[in-house]
């Protein structure tokens, strides 16, 4: 084992510099998941949303009308790509 001596100034300085680099890591990742997650609904919300049935949501899925993403079984849909099916719908 190889032992390394430093000044007790510079040792604060590190953990002061890592615990700061720590602080904004978790800062990053807390804003990050939050705001992914809002931007996303799944089934159930968009149903209720638009007013529509599963299986219509699932026949717009399958003729191109609202993209989609899954996670295992999971679907879910962008809250924008809702909105803008909304306001197409309203301008006709």
């Amino acid at each position: 084992m190889e032992i390394i001596n430093i000044e007790a100034g510079t040792f604060r300085e590190m953990v002061m510099s890592i615990q700061l680099l720590k602080e904004k890591q978790e800062n990053l990742k807390g804003n990050q998941t939050s705001k992914s997650l809002d931007d996303w609904m799944d089934n159930q919300e968009v149903c209720m949303a638009l007013n529509i049935s599963q299986r219509t949501l699932q026949a717009m899925r399958s003729n191109g009308t609202l993209p989609f993403s899954q996670i295992d079984r999971k679907t879910y849909y962008r809250r924008q790509d809702i909105i803008r099916l909304i306001e197409k719908g309203k301008k006709r």
